[in-house]
């Protein structure tokens, strides 16, 4: 449970980057009972995913993982050489040790102004379902964006064993998280947090459309409705803003690289707020973007 503290996200600090990394020393609470939420893409190598939570962990009063993809990748210049599900299961072991909450603890609850609302970190992938305009199956668009020139690199490091791929481990976190969030009491707000979007909606500004293969998956479009989220926190695209669909308020939280926040102007920016957050009662129908 937390006090007057707020609950605060971020994500894609990809720290290999020295820019990056001074962005991990700079993260600090406001207030003591400040939770962070991370959804994913910390790093890729096991030791540098390590040293940062243990940093945050030491100064939030409650940190949140979710993996990323990059943070699932098999790196060349990991000492870790595990693959896949085993890699995942040794970033859970390495977040316990250090009092980090996973997908695979218990759901906390954080005390909200207006009750409990239960933080659901989720680790659901991609299923190449978020296709181009005019392709049919997994195979047309995956040509399709090998043509562009636009394949994502976890088709290279992300390896998806024991399974025989990436659509079927996804498929079986999709089964084992729905089960879990069908299980939580009627009527529990929840804050859903994913490194992937939820929704398809997010990913209609990319630059490359071929790039929302590596996106998410339609299987999970109206989680934010079934499960009463008050809010949904997700990276991976790097482009840090809020959108609202169906009433509920989605924040993207990624610092991303240093050479597209630099490019920005702004800085990488810090921890977005998430709760105490703006009322979204009167919020339905489509996105608002509202910064």
């Amino acid at each position: 449970m937390s006090g007057s503290g707020s609950l605060l996200a971020i994500s894609d600090l990809h720290v290999a980057f020295d820019d990056n990394w001074a962005v991990r020393e700079r993260l600090r609470p406001e207030h003591p009972d400040d939770w962070l939420l991370v959804a994913g893409d910390v790093g890729e190598i096991a030791g540098d995913i390590g040293r940062a939570l243990e940093l945050l962990s030491r100064r939030f009063a409650k940190v949140v993982w979710v993996p990323g993809n990059h943070e699932l990748w098999t790196h060349r210049q990991d000492p870790v050489t595990l693959r896949g599900r085993g890699r995942y299961e040794h970033l859970v072991r390495i977040c316990r040790d250090l009092g980090v909450l996973t997908p695979e603890d218990p759901y906390p609850v954080w005390q909200s102004p207006t009750g409990p609302v239960t933080v659901t970190p989720l680790f659901v992938l991609y299923d190449y379902t978020f296709r181009p305009s005019g392709t049919r199956t997994r195979a047309e668009a995956l040509e399709r964006a090998r043509a562009s020139g636009i394949v994502g690199t976890d088709e290279a490091l992300l390896h998806p064993d024991p399974y025989p791929s990436i659509d079927a481990w996804c498929r079986a976190r999709l089964a084992l998280t729905e089960r879990r969030l069908a299980a939580l009491a009627p009527g529990t707000g929840t804050v859903l947090v994913n490194h992937f979007p939820l929704v398809r909606e997010p990913t209609r500004i990319l630059r490359h459309p071929e790039f929302a293969l590596w996106c998410g998956t339609r299987a999970a479009a109206d989680w934010h409705t079934r499960f009463n989220a008050r809010a949904v926190v997700y990276g991976h695209l790097h482009i840090p803003r809020t959108t609202w669909y169906d009433g509920v308020r989605f924040e993207e939280v990624s610092v991303g690289y240093p050479r597209k926040w630099h490019r920005r102007g702004n800085g990488p920016g810090g921890p977005r707020l998430v709760l105490p957050g703006p009322d979204a009662a009167a919020r339905v129908g489509g996105p608002e973007v509202l910064r």
